[in-house]
């Protein structure tokens, strides 16, 4: 259900704005966006599992106000990591 050390990092190098960044919004979404996938195919195969579920939920919460944070502060970067991310609104 978590994503591995490997992932993490290839998301980060993807994503950073510089070298050693690893806090900036577009890399929080993809993470983020990496843990809401893993759950939502692990649901798939355990469709009572709702303690998990609980979980989902505050991970969409906290990547949405990642999300309409980007959007205040820089808008292109917003439409950037939503095309590349594939996340419609």
């Amino acid at each position: 259900m978590s994503i591995t050390k490997d992932v993490k990092v290839n998301i980060i190098k993807e994503y950073s704005r510089n070298k050693t960044d690893t806090g900036s919004p577009e890399v929080q979404i993809a993470i983020l966006t990496e843990r809401i996938v893993n759950l939502t195919e692990h649901f798939k195969t355990h469709k009572k599992d709702n303690h998990s579920r609980t979980g989902l939920l505050k991970l969409v919460s906290q990547r949405r106000k990642q999300l309409d944070y980007l959007k205040l502060k820089d808008e292109g970067k917003y439409k950037e990591v939503i095309k590349k991310l594939g996340i419609r609104r």
